[in-house]
């Protein structure tokens, strides 16, 4: 993977609508019993853009992100007025990405084909996994085969395609996830984003986990199936690049290397969180996560922020280490020093290259190593002290 001098500027786009709610999901999402008034939220959309464009004059957007929620819930009119508009407002690179969340259970060739029209040019599938007694087990509306069809229609529509799997479920063994994994790289394009299941809270998932109704695999049996999804996924072409993402080299997801990068970007709508650079420093925005109340804040005042707070040179220092220690790229310690005013203690990274946590690339970048990212937030901590 080529390491960009500038990590980008980028937009993200929340909706936050979903047809049922995931029992391990932590997102903002909701689930309404009306469909909402997609031309009302569009024009939202449109003005708190309008509204942060206004904070970041002359930037040129390098890549556009339409997460949820379930986007692929959107008629594909309600996604073409949203990009519309940031068309309007910036310059956009010409080989901008512009990804697309979508369901298997919400996609129809039709309307991918309207989002295609619209200008998506990447599209990211919520498959989460590939037999039906798991799939329902997760919560998901669709199935198998639903879920192949899917994959099919993006392959046809879209230059770029990536989708989600979860491992590490109750009883998972290594074989079965071993033959899952190569049947999902039998149908990937370029880009496949492989999560553990973790207990979240607030999810339905942590009221069982308490009561003793759900065990998921302990740390040993998780760390032997992370050693299996590295195995498979690097001889088959798809090593990692990032601790849950996975692509072949130059089919990186290029919006969130803007945020493992720490570079700068937009997020508006309900619960988007955004980091803005002014003269002043860097801002840390989040708008309200209430659909219905994000709504009438936008239309009354042209944003929907509910956070919009200078960050200090500390929380930057420890939010390029959370971020950028997730790469297998690693950082840069002149651009942590730059960012944060400080040093990094050589004692602990010493220590840390000692105990092969993290490794020395050259000049003066390091990374964590593959037993490192074992422990990552451990190692992030301990360099962050």
């Amino acid at each position: 993977m080529a390491i960009a001098g500038d990590p980008g500027f980028g937009i993200y786009v929340h909706w936050p609508f979903c047809a049922a709610k995931c029992p391990y999901c932590d997102f903002n999402s909701h689930v309404r019993h009306q469909p909402p008034d997609q031309v009302r939220f569009a024009a939202a959309f449109r003005r708190e853009l309008a509204t942060m464009a206004a904070r970041t004059p002359g930037r040129r957007v390098s890549s556009i992100f339409i997460g949820g929620g379930t986007p692929s819930l959107m008629a594909p009119a309600t996604v073409g007025a949203i990009l519309d508009g940031i068309a309007g407002l910036w310059s956009i690179a010409p080989d901008a990405e512009v990804t697309m969340e979508a369901n298997p259970s919400s996609v129809e060739a039709d309307r991918f084909t309207g989002y295609r029209a619209a200008g998506v040019n990447r599209v990211s599938l919520g498959v989460q996994a590939l037999n039906n007694a798991e799939l329902r087990f997760l919560g998901r509306l669709h199935d198998v085969e639903q879920a192949r069809r899917a994959i099919g229609f993006a392959r046809k529509t879209f230059p770029r395609l990536s989708f989600d799997l979860i491992y590490a479920r109750p009883d998972q063994t290594e074989a079965a996830w071993r033959a899952e994994l190569d049947e999902a790289i039998a149908m990937a394009a370029d880009h496949l984003s492989l999560y553990q299941l973790t207990i979240e809270a607030d999810t339905r998932f942590e009221q069982l986990y308490r009561a003793g109704k759900l065990q998921i695999p302990d740390s040993d049996q998780a760390a032997r199936l992370y050693e299996v999804t590295q195995e498979v996924t690097s001889s088959r072409g798809l090593p990692m690049y990032e601790v849950s993402n996975h692509a072949a080299p130059g089919a990186e997801s290029r919006h969130n290397l803007v945020y493992w990068r720490y570079g700068e970007y937009v997020g508006v709508g309900p619960g988007a969180h955004g980091r803005l650079i002014a003269a002043d420093g860097r801002y840390a925005t989040a708008c309200e996560r209430n659909p219905e109340a994000w709504l009438r804040a936008v239309e009354a005042r042209g944003d929907g922020l509910v956070t919009d707070d200078i960050l200090t040179f500390e929380e930057q220092g420890d939010e390029f280490l959370l971020m950028g220690l997730r790469l297998t790229e690693g950082i840069d310690l002149g651009r942590y020093e730059a960012i944060s005013g400080r040093q990094i203690d050589p004692n602990r990274l010493s220590v840390l290259i000692e105990e092969r946590m993290v490794e020395p690339l050259g000049g003066r970048r390091v990374r964590v190593t593959p037993g490192g990212f074992m422990v990552l937030d451990a190692v992030v901590a301990d360099l962050a002290a």
